[in-house]
């Protein structure tokens, strides 16, 4: 790889990958940027809408992160935060369906970064793959696991799974 010590180019694969440079506001740059998501799909949330916007910033994210990480010389940099994004509305997706749902936004938020940060298998091995798909692989299977577990929390502590579980 090249010297990450390359200068910086502010153009639409910094500005995508960065998400307009909020990545490269904090010493937490995935934790800000997955916070900063989730608010920003609060107010007009619904899964059609974060279904559409899964798929434009999953496409555009592994073609930004590639070009953004290789300009760098990097081969993940901490400023690349489009993969959060994606993965916090991955997290959200089915839970956080209205400003009326938004109760469950943190726990999103929460488990998805504990599958992030943590990065237990299945999301170590997605993080493998080469170039602009490891970057955004990780997050989105992060984002998975986190909706899925979030989908059992619920079941078991809110539905009826409590009582089926120890009846």
């Amino acid at each position: 790889m090249a010297s990450p010590t390359k200068e910086i180019r502010r153009d639409f694969p910094w500005a995508l990958s960065t998400l307009f440079g909020l990545g490269t506001f904090s010493s937490m740059p995935g934790t800000v940027g997955s916070a900063v998501c989730c608010l920003i799909v609060m107010p007009v949330v619904s899964t059609p809408l974060l279904l559409f916007l899964i798929v434009l910033f999953s496409v555009l994210g592994v073609w930004g992160a590639e070009k953004y990480s290789r300009d760098r010389g990097l081969s993940d940099p901490s400023e690349v935060i489009v993969d959060e994004a994606v993965g916090v509305w991955i997290s959200m997706l089915g839970h956080v369906t209205s400003v009326a749902a938004s109760g469950y936004l943190l726990p999103a938020l929460f488990l998805f970064r504990v599958f992030d940060i943590l990065k237990p298998i299945p999301v170590s091995t997605a993080e493998k793959l080469p170039g602009g798909w490891g970057i955004m692989a990780d997050d989105v299977v992060a984002g998975i696991l986190a909706n899925l577990l979030l989908w059992v929390f619920r079941w078991i502590f809110i539905g009826d799974g409590f009582v089926r579980l120890f009846g």
